[in-house]
C-alpha cells in the first residue's frame, strides 16, 4: 500500500491560509474550527454517538465495524463525492479529524482508492488548536502592541481598516463592541475567535518588524471574551487617540448603525422583516443600558429613537436619528470613555483627527 502524504507543519498551514477539509462531526465543528475550514463530516452527530457507545461497550473492533456499516453504500458514495469535489476545488488543502487518527486515515484511503491523493494533518484538530494557543502566548510575548483609542464615534475601526499592521478584533468577533453592536450574523464560538486571533497575530508578525495595532476594547466584544493575556497586554499598551467633533461622531454612528446596519438587516431578513428587526435590536441595546443611563434619561432617549424609526419608516428620512445619537454620546458614552481612559496605563503617542492618526501610523509608530 502506498504511503499517503501527511504534514505536521502547523505554522506553514496557517501562514498559507490552507483550505481544510474537516471530517469531524457537525457538533465538534460548531464547538471550534478554523477560518479556512469546511465541515464535510465522515459521520453525523448521531452516528458518531452510536459508534462511541459501541466502543465503550464492545471495544474498538466492533466500533470500527459499526462505523463502516453506518457509512456504506449510497451514503458512502455521496460523502465520498463531496470530499472528492472539495479536494479538486482546493488542491493545496489538507484534511483532518479530531486527532489525525482513524477517521481522517479512513477518508484519506477512500479518496486514494478513487485516484484523489490528499494530505492529512498529523495530530488533527487537537494538535493544531494546541499549537495556536501556544503560538498566541509566544506572539504576545514578542509583539509590540499599540491601541487605537478615542471616544465612541471617532471611527477607530476605520483607522484599523486603513492600516496594514492592524488586527480587527471586532471583525474577528463579528460584533461592533457596544451594547448596539450586534450584527445580523451570529458571533463565532469563543474557540473560533481565539483560533482566528492567534492566526491573525501569527500572520502579522510574519510580515516583519513593527507594532501590531489594535482597537481599544473592553474585556468583552459582545459575548466573546478577550484572552486574559491579551487583555493584560492591552492594559499597559501605548495609544494613538482619535479625536473628532461631536457632529462628526454623530455622522459616523449614523452611517454605521443606521445606514450600514440597516442595509445588513435588510439583506439578511428581507425588506419587511429586516427594518423591523433592526429597530428592535437597537431598542433592545438601549434597554440593556437602562440602569446605567437612569430611568428618566433612558425614557427620553428611547422616545427620540422610536420617533426617529417611525419617521424613517414613513418617509425614508434618517435625520431624526441624529437627536438620540447625540444625546447618547454626550450623556453616556463620553463620560464612560473618560473613565476608561483614566484606567489605561499606556502613554499617548499621538492624538489627532482620524486622517492624521492614519498618516502618523503609516509613517511608522515608535514605541
Amino acid at each position: 500500500m502506498a504511503v499517503l502524504p501527511e504534514t505536521s507543519d502547523y505554522r506553514q498551514l496557517f501562514l498559507a491560509d490552507t483550505p481544510f477539509l474537516d471530517l469531524r462531526s457537525p457538533g465538534e465543528f460548531a464547538h471550534g474550527s478554523f477560518p479556512t475550514s469546511t465541515s464535510l463530516p465522515l459521520m453525523s452527530n448521531e452516528e458518531r454517538a452510536r459508534v462511541g457507545t459501541c466502543y465503550k461497550q464492545r471495544g474498538q473492533a466492533a466500533a470500527i465495524a459499526l462505523g463502516h456499516e453506518l457509512v456504506s453504500g449510497a451514503e458512502r458514495e455521496r460523502r465520498l463525492a463531496a470530499w472528492s469535489e472539495f479536494a479538486r476545488n482546493h488542491p493545496g488543502g489538507c484534511l483532518y479529524c479530531w486527532r489525525g487518527g482513524l477517521r481522517s486515515q479512513t477518508v484519506q484511503q477512500w479518496l486514494a482508492e478513487v485516484g484523489v491523493v490528499y494530505p492529512r494533518v498529523v495530530g488533527g484538530y487537537k494538535a493544531m488548536r494546541r499549537f495556536l494557543l501556544e503560538e498566541l502566548e509566544r506572539s504576545l510575548e514578542s509583539a509590540q502592541l499599540v491601541l487605537i483609542s478615542g471616544r465612541t464615534g471617532t471611527g477607530k475601526t476605520r483607522v484599523v481598516a486603513a492600516l496594514d499592521r492592524a488586527l480587527d478584533l471586532e471583525g474577528l468577533a463579528r460584533h461592533r463592541g457596544s451594547s448596539f453592536g450586534h450584527l445580523p450574523e451570529a458571533q463565532p464560538s469563543q474557540t473560533d475567535f481565539e483560533n482566528a486571533l492567534s492566526i491573525g497575530f501569527l500572520q502579522l508578525l510574519q510580515r516583519g518588524e513593527g507594532p501590531v495595532l489594535l482597537e481599544d476594547e473592553g474585556r468583552l466584544i459582545g459575548r466573546l471574551a478577550l484572552p486574559e493575556n491579551l487583555r493584560q497586554r492591552m492594559q499597559g499598551a501605548p495609544m494613538l487617540v482619535v479625536e473628532e467633533s461631536l457632529a462628526e461622531r454623530v455622522e459616523v454612528i449614523l452611517a454605521d448603525y443606521i445606514v450600514d446596519l440597516g442595509q445588513r438587516y435588510m439583506a439578511s431578513e428581507g425588506v419587511v422583516e429586516g427594518p423591523a428587526l433592526h429597530r428592535t435590536r437597537l431598542l433592545e441595546g438601549l434597554d440593556r443600558i437602562r440602569r446605567r443611563l437612569g430611568g428618566e434619561r433612558h425614557k427620553a432617549i428611547r422616545t427620540l429613537m422610536e420617533k426617529a424609526f417611525a419617521q424613517q419608516r414613513a418617509t425614508g428620512d434618517i435625520d431624526e436619528h441624529r437627536a438620540w445619537i447625540g444625546a447618547l454620546l454626550e450623556t453616556y458614552y463620553d463620560p464612560m470613555y473618560s473613565y476608561q481612559l483614566s484606567q489605561r496605563a499606556g502613554k499617548v503617542l499621538f492624538q489627532g483627527r482620524r486622517d492624521e492618526v492614519i498618516r502618523f501610523a503609516r509613517a511608522g509608530v515608535s514605541c
